[in-house]
């Protein structure tokens, strides 16, 4: 099937996206080992990690340059080029704020206070989990592809869906438990490293944020 429909609309742009958002969601799953030396205190680990973090952001970013050139607009497709711009773009945020959050991090020697490091790392856990649940789903996408976005390959990525939405809530629940754990110590600590670690807070989410649009973006595919 897959064969047919690449004589038909041509070269299948699904592969390249697929090779995207693995390198994103590496990025994002960085920021664990990232996460967990900060708060050994093993800074020359973190920027280790920062690196490796940012060389993946940037393969992500020159690869995104070359899908959104070779989506011909002449290029037929069972779904507008459009679409698959936007659910490219949505991909690409998710390396973009592992880069934001390790720069923070490092530029700073952020230090997480011990009494919410365990709640924290699971935190950063858990949006890594979203990313890689959005994973799972794109890489579904050749086959929903040649199928024409239909069928029983359409139900299997809706439930996949569901499943990454599941992850998703869990985040936002965990996000309001670090948050309050932080404001209930926050008088203890120098606010300008306070008013940091709720910029870090929120730009993890960010993670698992992206990863839930992914999702939406696949039932708009679906649903055309």
């Amino acid at each position: 099937m897959s064969n047919y429909f690449s004589k038909v609309f041509g070269s299948s742009p699904v592969e390249p996206i697929q090779n995207h958002m693995e390198i994103c969601f590496q990025a994002s799953k960085k920021l664990v080992a990232l996460f967990e030396h900060a708060m050994a205190g093993e800074w020359d680990r973190v920027a280790e990690s920062r690196e490796e973090i940012v060389e993946l952001e940037r393969e992500a970013d020159d690869l995104k340059k070359q899908i959104r050139a070779q989506l011909s607009r002449s290029l037929f497709m069972p779904v507008p080029r459009r679409d698959l711009l936007d659910l490219l773009l949505v991909q690409d945020r998710i390396a973009n704020f592992a880069r934001d959050v390790s720069g923070l991090v490092i530029g700073r020697k952020m230090e997480i206070p011990a009494s919410m490091q365990d709640d924290f790392l699971s935190y950063v856990v858990r949006n890594v989990d979203a990313a890689k649940a959005a994973r799972k789903s794109i890489r579904e996408l050749d086959e929903l592809y040649a199928t024409g976005f239909q069928g029983a390959e359409a139900e299997l990525v809706i439930s996949l869906v569901e499943e990454l939405d599941r992850v998703e809530n869990d985040t936002d629940a965990m996000q309001v438990r670090v948050r309050n754990e932080l404001f209930s110590i926050e008088k203890e600590l120098p606010p300008i490293d306070v008013m940091f670690l709720y910029r870090v807070i929120e730009l993890v989410g960010e993670i698992g944020d992206m990863a839930e649009r992914i999702g939406r973006r696949l039932e708009l595919l679906i649903a055309r």
